[in-house]
């Protein structure tokens, strides 16, 4: 004979002591990124910029590699909430 249990989770930043820190915690390490991701972006196209100024293709690769990651790491430190919560509604719906 089997039993089923039905197991439920129920998310809730309210429901432990200290969850208003980790709150804090997560929007200054968003905040952090994006200003670390806006400096990476400055350094990059600057590298790119002179990079190409003086024909130096390796650099301006270099630079411009660093300039794209910089947008996409931006990119996704802003979209990562709602992705997390995209993936979890969709994990709600598994049956």
């Amino acid at each position: 004979m089997a039993l089923w249990f039905a197991v439920t989770a129920n998310p809730n930043m309210q429901a432990l002591p200290g969850s208003n820190v980790l709150q804090r915690l997560i929007d200054g390490a968003e905040g952090w990124g994006l200003a670390l991701s806006l400096l990476g972006l400055f350094v990059g196209m600057a590298v790119w910029g002179l990079a190409s100024h003086v024909h130096n293709p390796h650099q301006a690769m270099r630079g411009r590699s660093a300039a794209l990651i910089s947008a996409a790491a931006a990119l996704v430190i802003g979209a990562g909430p709602a992705l997390v919560n995209f993936f979890s509604a969709l994990g709600q719906q598994a049956k």
